[in-house]
């Protein structure tokens, strides 16, 4: 076994992949064999593999300047920003470089905004069940996975978590002894990690109201459901909602790491200079690719075709694997779908991969399905017949 000089922290499968092309990954070894992806990098490859506007955007961005201190003006930041904030509705941006930082930024705000509100004592930010938020010290107090936590105590102690999808739980804690505590709520409308959970339209509509109520802030963490994976740029806007806080990184530039945070209403103008930074984020190079990858978006209709495709993969699934013994159902929003089963099924990864399919498993028992924004009706059928097959043979 070759010697890695790479910290233990990731079980890394024994594979890697030298090149990709549209939605298909070809590995290292000699023929290249190859591999239809319904990951796309755990939802970054919005864009795919080698996609031509990407390409060109990024050559000709680097032969021009890839980074520049954020003590000077950006002037590719300010458009992207622009851009974010016409698509969301929201009103101030800040860029990171990843979904954690992102996060971490929206916690800051959310302090911050208890301590202008005179809440100068004891704050509290609720948090849900089967959430993921990140793994720095915040952000993984915020993550309901004691796998994630375990080691890192004593953890910090200003989350509050209750079920998701609950509003009666919301309605508790306005009138329980942390209500004046709390600064704000803070929610995946589309889990990821925690096993492809939605939020229904009406309780995220109703916790808008309990938020206002209250002066909470809403965050939403669209970290893996936004970036039009849902059929809209975010999950929140299925609901006819907008929140006060929105995290976002992962597909925004198609796999060039960004990361975003963006305010509106009462969670604008809190940060000043020295509250909050980055050395990397918003550089030139990402945020070209950024805008390149919404550009592509829009000109191409992928929020329509994350929807059309999503729900014809989600029907032929349920339709598929409605009779087969072992499988609980299959659930999810666009181009992130979920296939639970009633056992584990992590070996099931390598088992695709064998069958020239690239998936993935979360919470140990859900199939998690994360293609690139381009899947096309060929690549879904191909995925459906792949995907179908496998989970028969593994739960015989």
């Amino acid at each position: 076994m070759t010697t890695s000089y790479l910290m233990n922290t990731y079980a890394r499968l024994p594979i890697s992949f030298s090149h990709g092309e549209g939605c298909y990954l070809f590995d290292s070894e000699t023929n290249g064999k190859k591999y239809l992806d319904a990951l796309a990098g755990i939802a970054v490859n919005t864009l795919g593999y080698k996609h031509p506007v990407l390409v060109k955007t990024i050559s000709e961005q680097a032969a021009k300047i890839l980074h520049t201190s954020n003590l000077f003006e950006i002037p590719l930041q300010e458009k992207l920003a622009e851009k974010l904030c016409q698509i969301s509705n929201m009103q101030q941006v800040f860029f990171c470089n990843s979904g954690l930082e992102a996060n971490e930024a929206a916690i800051k705000l959310a302090l911050m905004y208890g301590n202008k509100n005179g809440k100068t004592g004891k704050k509290k930010i609720v948090v849900m069940e089967h959430s993921f938020h990140g793994r720095s010290i915040a952000t993984l107090a915020a993550t309901a996975n004691a796998k994630v936590q375990k080691g890192f105590e004593p953890i910090v102690d200003f989350f509050i978590r209750i079920p998701f999808n609950d509003i009666s739980a919301i309605q508790k804690l306005c009138e329980s002894e942390h209500k004046d505590e709390i600064v704000a709520v803070m929610l995946e409308p589309l889990q990821g990690e925690g096993g492809i959970y939605l939020a229904d339209s009406e309780y995220l509509q109703q916790l808008r109201k309990i938020c206002d109520q209250q002066k909470w802030l809403l965050i939403c963490d669209e970290v893996q459901c936004g970036m039009g994976r849902t059929g809209k740029w975010f999950a929140f806007q299925h609901a006819n909602i907008l929140p006060d806080v929105v995290t976002m990184a992962k597909g925004l530039a198609s796999g060039v790491p960004i990361g975003a945070c963006l305010a509106s209403g009462n969670a604008t103008n809190l940060f000043a200079p020295g509250n909050h930074g980055t050395t990397f984020g918003g550089n030139p190079l990402a945020t070209s690719a950024a805008l390149a990858t919404i550009s592509v978006i829009e000109n191409d209709n992928l929020l329509n075709n994350a929807q059309q495709i999503g729900d014809f993969i989600k029907t032929e699934l349920a339709k598929n694997l409605a009779t087969v013994d072992g499988v609980v159902g299959v659930r999810g929003y666009g181009l992130m779908l979920g296939i639970e089963l009633d056992r584990s099924c992590g070996e099931i990864v390598k088992l695709g991969l064998q069958k020239g399919l690239v998936i993935n498993v979360t919470s140990d028992k859900i199939i998690r399905l994360l293609p690139p924004l381009i899947f096309s009706k060929d690549n879904a059928t191909e995925l459906v017949e792949k995907l179908t097959q496998l989970i028969k043979d593994f739960l015989q």
